[in-house]
């Protein structure tokens, strides 16, 4: 359900909840609120600020993902996994860490072998 935001129509005469703006979690299909809930003012819905989560990409991850691209395009799959488990390792990211293990495996190498040698070093 999203969250809209939600003031006084007249800020003077506000209570202390709908003088700044407040949050209401509402259905798409709900009706707008048209008072306050404390005080029974009038209030208006206001368009917010986009608080999405977006995380940018720094420009060394994109351009070792371009990297990881350009092996897996030209085939060589060990260089590929071998870039994408060191940079998984990096940055956390086991999305990569499973594109590694995938590039092993197309590069021929045993994955169940590396997976337990992964459980072994992180142990």
């Amino acid at each position: 359900m999203p969250i809209y935001e939600y003031q006084a129509t007249a800020s003077e005469k506000a209570c202390k909840h709908c003088r700044s703006p407040f949050e209401v979690l509402q259905g798409i299909r709900e009706e707008p609120l048209r008072v306050c809930p404390e005080c029974g003012r009038a209030v208006r819905r206001i368009i917010s600020r986009c608080r999405a989560a977006v995380v940018e990409a720094s420009d060394e991850h994109r351009r070792v993902e371009s990297r990881i691209k350009e092996y897996e395009t030209s085939g060589m799959w060990s260089h590929a996994a071998e870039l994408a488990d060191k940079h998984s390792e990096k940055i956390k990211d086991k999305g990569l860490k499973t594109r590694a293990l995938d590039n092993y495996k197309k590069a021929g190498y045993d994955v169940n072998s590396l997976s337990k040698h992964a459980d072994a070093i992180n142990d």
